[in-house]
């Protein structure tokens, strides 16, 4: 990989970072405070659905610095190791969370008039594609283990054929 696109995806997980902090430390308690005078079965809704909101957030600030650990060991030419797959098993980990937390936040909306029937789908469409990416990560972990077992039985013919020559 290129050192401009790892300058680039360091980029733009910096300021996904901060501007995720930004709406947990500012957005998220504005936002508590403009619900102060709804209806009551919004404000019924209120706690849970912070509490979704903040742990997704931090499902996505988790799997951003798994990544940023994987773009470290890819410019140190480290990531065909075992060492990686702690930080995708990470990455993984938090898309599943996050699938999991999307799909409760469409089934804490569900019931009542509050929000519209087709929010909650949208909500439950956005659950299963975040599963969806979730799997696919699953799958290029797959490959990461091939190639680093691909990595290791290369290692061991070079160190036979240094040994004949």
């Amino acid at each position: 990989m290129h050192a401009v696109t790892v300058l680039a995806l360091r980029a733009v997980l910096a300021c996904g970072l901060v501007g995720s902090l930004l709406v947990q430390v500012l957005l998220v308690p504005l936002a508590w405070r403009d619900l102060d005078g709804a209806d009551p079965e919004v404000l019924d809704l209120r706690l849970p659905l912070f509490v979704v909101v903040v742990l997704g957030i931090v499902t996505v600030q988790v799997a951003m610095l798994a990544v940023w650990r994987l773009l470290t060991m890819v410019r140190r030419g480290t990531v065909f190791s075992a060492a990686a797959f702690r930080w995708v098993d990470v990455v993984i980990g938090a898309l599943a969370a996050a699938s999991l937390l999307l799909f409760g936040l469409g089934v804490l909306l569900a019931p009542g008039e509050t929000v519209a029937p087709g929010v909650v789908l949208l909500v439950g469409g956005l659950a299963g594609l975040v599963a969806g990416v979730a799997l696919l990560v699953v799958v290029m972990r797959a490959l990461l283990v091939q190639a680093v077992d691909r990595d290791a039985e290369a290692r061991h013919l070079q160190t036979e054929l240094d040994g004949v020559i």
